[in-house]
């Protein structure tokens, strides 16, 4: 099956969903014989008060740019 119909998984919403996401992509990245970069690392330094820019919200944001790059390679 080539790589572009392969189902895609949604955005990351937290880290278990990151993580789920990374792995299928990474999967289906190397059934298909194609490098992708390594996905940006989860935070380490959150304090837990939902600050107004907290790091979850960089790594989210992170976590996206990373599947959509993941994607467009997966495609070509």
């Amino acid at each position: 099956m080539p790589a572009s119909a392969t189902p895609q998984p949604p955005p990351a919403v937290d880290g278990a969903s990151a993580r789920t996401m990374f792995a299928a992509l990474l999967a289906q990245a190397q059934a298909h014989g194609v490098a992708l970069r390594s996905p940006p690392p989860e935070p380490t330094t959150c304090c837990g008060r939902g600050c107004n820019g907290c790091v979850w919200e960089g790594f989210l944001g992170a976590a996206e740019y990373w599947r959509q790059e993941a994607l467009l390679r997966l495609q070509g």
